[in-house]
């Protein structure tokens, strides 16, 4: 690291298996889940998250042999959500969250990410519901999510991390601020995914320096601008953008990932900052090359 770099002492860099063109348990245009494991160890990675609950074992003892015998550890386990739908959906929710926590604090880690459910297919682009959420709605989401993080806090110890995302109702910079501002900020943190953010218009830097609080969690991604303004224009789903490309390597895309990096580090605080490059389906060949060099990149950060 040379001496104009800044130490970012409290970012601890990860991958995860949505790096290896991984969204599904099972699929079998992915990645197994070995090679994925041997591959984001060889890049120079650390940390890594499950992924899809199933997709890696699910046996905490064996889990913990594959991953203790490539000197890797876990961040952070992902689940889905849809609590904007009221009390209804708290049994199937819970049942589900319950699995994932479980074998998140099995392994050691303290976080749960927690991605609100699309409001659209991301592979028709068929609406599945309308994309603004109703008042009510909005009410459900909070008092839901509140709900979600002191249950998974008594039960498992762990702290829930609320993903914006793209194509969910909580992904534009107003719908984010006003989730941040209905919620508790004892209970309910974001995990900031930067890529995500600028797909749907926002500004890292502008909402770790306004909600810095709130900050717990990063994903670190960005967009190609030329991409994104295609698939702003014609309305393309999430998933179609992701495989036109939308999601590159840094630091070919934005936002820029120094000056995330050091808005970060700022907050005094020790941020997972998790690389999760969206680019299913993939080539197996081809997500090893670009860990790495995303890994160089991150160093040359000084990260």
């Amino acid at each position: 690291m040379s001496s104009a770099t800044p130490s970012l002492d409290r970012i601890r860099v990860g991958s995860a298996p949505d790096s290896w063109g991984v969204w599904f348990p099972e699929d079998p245009e992915q990645v197994p889940w070995r090679r994925f494991l041997d591959e984001v160890a060889q890049a120079g990675y650390e940390w890594i998250e499950l992924g899809p609950y199933g997709y890696l074992p699910t046996d905490p003892a064996r889990l913990t042999d594959e991953v203790d015998a490539r000197n890797l550890k876990v961040s952070a386990g992902t689940v889905f959500t849809s609590l904007h739908r009221g009390p209804d959906v708290w049994d199937s929710t819970w049942e589900h969250v319950s699995q994932v926590a479980a074998l998140t604090k099995a392994m050691g880690a303290d976080n749960l990410v927690v991605i609100p459910s699309f409001w659209r297919d991301d592979k028709t682009a068929e609406l599945i519901e309308p994309r603004e959420l109703t008042p009510e709605q909005w009410r459900h989401l909070a008092t839901g999510t509140e709900r979600l993080a002191r249950e998974v806090r008594e039960k498992y110890g762990l702290g829930i991390m609320v993903h914006p995302h793209a194509d969910t109702h909580i992904d534009t910079e107003e719908h984010v601020e006003r989730f941040l501002d209905a919620t508790d900020s004892d209970l309910v943190n974001l995990c900031l995914d930067t890529g995500h953010y600028a797909y749907c218009g926002g500004d890292s830097v502008k909402l770790i320096e306004t909600y810095g609080e709130r900050i717990g969690y990063l994903h670190l991604k960005q967009v190609d601008p030329r991409i994104l303004a295609d698939v702003v224009e014609k309305g393309t789903p999430f998933g179609p953008a992701v495989r036109q490309g939308v999601m590159c390597e840094p630091p070919l895309g934005v936002p820029a990932m120094e000056p995330v990096l050091t808005a970060a580090q700022g907050l005094g605080v020790d941020l997972f900052a998790i690389v999760e490059q969206d680019m299913y389906p993939c080539p197996p060949d081809q997500p090893l090359p670009i860990a790495e060099r995303t890994r160089h990149f991150l160093r040359s950060c000084g990260a």
